[in-house]
Formats: C-alpha cells, structure tokens, sequence
C-alpha cells in the first residue's frame, strides 16, 4: 500500500490550491486578534493537525466499515470495483479543480446538510485564546464539505481496512499541510498566487491524467 500513500500525499500537493481555497480564510481566523509572535505560527500548526486527524478517523472509518461489509457479503472483486469508482472520482475532482466541471458540487451539498448542525461547535471556539484549542478547532473544520476529501475517501473505501484507509487520508493531509501552514502564516501574495486560473489548472491537469492512469491500471485486474 506504500504506493497509495504516495500517490495520496502526491494528491494532497497538486491539490492544496482547492484546499486554500474552501479552508484559507478559516485558517486567516487563526490568528485573529493575536499578539503573540509564537501563537501567530503554532496555531495554524495545531489547526492543521486537528485538521488531518480527522481525515485520518474518517478514513479509518470508511475504510473499517467497507473492508467489513466486503468481508462478510462474500462479493468478488469488490476491491477492484471500489478501485474503478475511486479511479472516476480522481477525473472528477479534477475537472472540478480545474474549473471545467462542477459536477462534483452535487456532492457536497450531501455534506452541508451535516455541516450545518457541527459548524456551531467550532464557532465556540473563536477567537483561540490558546493554542491548543486549534487542534479540536482544526478537527472540527475537518468535517466541512469537500469534494476534494469526499473522492479521496473513495481511495479510504477501497484500502481494504481500518488502518490503510486512514494512512490514506493522513497522507493526503499531509500533502497538503505545507501550503495550509504557508496560507496561515504568509502575506496576501501568496495567496493571490495560488487562486490564479493557470496554477489551479495545472494541477487539476496532472490530477486528471493521474485519474486515467489509475483507472487503466484497475481495469487491467478485470482482463
């Protein structure tokens, strides 16, 4: 599985442009109101790691759950199944990336359903007085609706257990922490950079041809 863990992480950098976009301005708020020069670098830090701790337990969850049902419904192939489907939904979260199809919207709104009842309780949180409150802070922001996260989870579901499913997602968090922490912590530059049409194309563009490569290689298992 070290593969996916690459491939993941790999993900995670080619597509920590979306993330700064859906999760960039929660990260501004972590230095809300801050004086301290230490707190202006460890929160963001905390923030993220609460963040990737819960890709990490939705994963294990997605991936405990499926592995289970798998194991006792007795289908064949339904690992290589799940592969294709997570396959269609890297081309997919490419081509919403790269703003050429916003099919994947539709999924999300799944999510804000959910969303709305937990956003409250991160709310409570600000301004972080200390922090350590940007790590459940973080957590809690995890859960916001992706569409990014929710094709990755695709990969958790076909990682065959609790534990791969969540290496899976804490490495695609891991991709994308450097340019979380940057946007934490950087000047306004950087992130005008980042939204820039070309650079989130150029990404989506090694996203999707990544996506076909993968897709190939699962319909290969069924030859």
């Amino acid at each position: 599985m070290t593969q996916d863990w690459i491939a993941a992480f790999l993900i995670g950098v080619l597509g920590a442009g979306h993330c700064m976009g859906m999760c960039g301005g929660i990260a501004g708020l972590m230095n809300l109101g801050q004086t301290s020069p230490k707190s202006s670098w460890l929160n963001p830090l905390f923030y993220n790691l609460g963040r990737i701790a819960s890709y990490s337990l939705i994963g294990a969850l997605i991936g405990g759950s499926l592995s289970t049902i798998i194991q006792f419904s007795g289908i064949n192939n339904s690992l290589a199944w799940l592969r294709v489907m997570s396959s269609l939904f890297m081309i997919i979260l490419a081509l919403y990336i790269g703003q050429w199809w916003q099919g994947l919207l539709h999924i999300e709104k799944i999510g804000q359903y959910i969303w709305k009842y937990i956003s409250p309780i991160g709310q409570k949180l600000l301004p972080i007085k200390h922090p350590i409150y940007a790590i459940p802070f973080g957590f809690i922001w995890g859960w916001l609706p992706c569409g990014m996260v929710y094709s990755m989870l695709t990969w958790s579901a076909a990682a065959g257990s609790a534990e791969q499913g969540a290496l899976v997602m804490l490495f695609f968090g891991l991709g994308t922490l450097p340019l979380m922490l940057a946007v934490g912590v950087s000047t306004g530059k950087l992130k005008v950079w980042i939204r820039r049409l070309f650079i989130r194309r150029l990404g989506a563009s090694l996203l999707f041809i990544y996506g076909l490569f993968q897709l190939y290689q699962s319909i290969l298992k069924f030859l």
